[in-house]
């Protein structure tokens, strides 16, 4: 019984999934679903990745946390606007799903938007297994966690389409082993593109923007 339930809950998501797909398509939107665990330096990251891209690339971002607004707050001084979503009011997820971020474009002027942002809820394993309708997934691994989290989860680092290494600048300082992390990330998937960054020093942030920017104008050359 529970396996069919789960099934179920999956199927119904994948359905919503698909319709926010077309939408995005529709609009020539570019959609980004951003995922780690608590602590990696998300939220961090992509203040710094508006700072690049606003006001040359219309952006807007989508928040999911179990509490709080803290994130949204600080992705809002970007110049982007910004949804919070509190999965808390209903059970606290530990994910976002496909009907929450349909509920959430509402907010949006669609065709004002170039790139769409969603920071998922920190965590490694259940926003793997949920599409949400985007178009790519980037996993964020930060040089303070153990170089091992690609192979213990390994659904993650499987399905995402880049990965980002943050806090780079505490290298000299850790016991940290940057080859075997990257050793077993390319484990999982090999030649998934590994963007090594600094969100407080923006070192290594040209590659991942110009990466960004690259997908943005593919997406727009698929709407004409």
């Amino acid at each position: 019984m529970e396996v069919k339930i789960i099934r179920k809950v999956l199927d119904v998501n994948d359905a919503i999934a698909h319709k926010n797909r077309n939408l995005f398509k529709e609009k020539g939107i570019f959609v980004i679903n951003v995922m780690s665990s608590p602590g990696s330096g998300k939220t961090s990251i992509l203040e710094k990745t508006l700072s690049h891209l606003v006001p040359e690339v219309s952006c807007a971002v989508i928040v999911g946390d179990i509490s709080t607004t803290n994130d949204a707050d600080r992705l809002a001084k970007q110049n982007a606007p910004v949804v919070q979503i509190n999965t808390d009011g209903f059970g606290g997820d530990c994910h976002l799903t496909a009907h929450v971020i349909e509920s959430a474009l509402s907010s949006f002027d669609l065709d004002k938007i170039d790139l769409l942002i969603v920071e998922n809820v920190g965590n490694l394993v259940c926003p793997a297994e949920f599409d949400i309708g985007e178009d790519k997934r980037v996993v964020i691994l930060s040089v303070a966690e153990g170089e091992d989290k690609p192979v213990k989860y390994p659904l993650m680092f499987r399905v995402c389409d880049a990965a980002l290494l943050n806090k780079i600048d505490l290298l000299p300082y850790l016991d940290y082993d940057k080859n075997a992390a990257l050793e077993n990330i390319s484990k999982i998937h090999p030649d998934m593109p590994v963007f090594e960054v600094s969100a407080k020093t923006q070192e290594g942030f040209s590659k991942w923007i110009e990466w960004l920017k690259e997908c943005i104008r593919e997406k727009k050359k698929q709407g004409k």
